[in-house]
């Protein structure tokens, strides 16, 4: 099964959220539609990133360095350019 590692960017607050998942679609609405509690009081987002893994152990790894100092240092510049 293919996973993917993505994030998204609030549009109302100072806030990256990355996680992973096997439809990124589908994730990514329930994010808008808050029914994530984590990221419920920052929607709307806007999707800034997305990677494509081979596995869940893959995914995971790669989920865990976007969450890093230098990985979500990138995803700020890219949501700078996007924003």
């Amino acid at each position: 099964m293919t996973y993917f590692v993505y994030a998204l960017a609030s549009l109302g607050h100072n806030y990256i959220y990355v996680g992973l998942t096997s439809n990124v679609i589908e994730r990514c609405q329930t994010h808008q539609k808050g029914l994530n509690k984590t990221t419920r009081p920052y929607a709307p987002f806007l999707l800034i990133y997305t990677e494509e893994c081979t596995d869940r152990k893959e995914a995971r790894i790669r989920e865990k360095y976007w969450k890093g100092g230098s990985g979500k240092k990138k995803l700020k510049a890219m949501r700078d350019l996007l924003l």
